[in-house]
């Protein structure tokens, strides 16, 4: 089962990962990424999770498989 985790101290709230993959993160009030869920993402979910992971400028998000 893939997760992905995002380190919440670490984000910096630029959004690129909502700009990449809004299927998949959103800000919370704080301007912090949160996943919109937690399990079951399909294949092409998991590829622009991947995209988020490459464009957070931080690297805060993390998938593991």
């Amino acid at each position: 089962m893939t997760k992905i985790l995002i380190d919440r101290e670490a984000c910096i709230g630029c959004g690129s990962c909502t700009a990449v993959a809004q299927e998949i993160f959103e800000m919370d009030e704080n301007f912090k990424a949160k996943l919109k869920k937690k399990e079951d993402f399909t294949e092409e979910e998991i590829k622009l999770a991947q995209e988020a992971v490459d464009m957070c400028p931080v690297k805060a998000i993390k998938i593991i498989e």
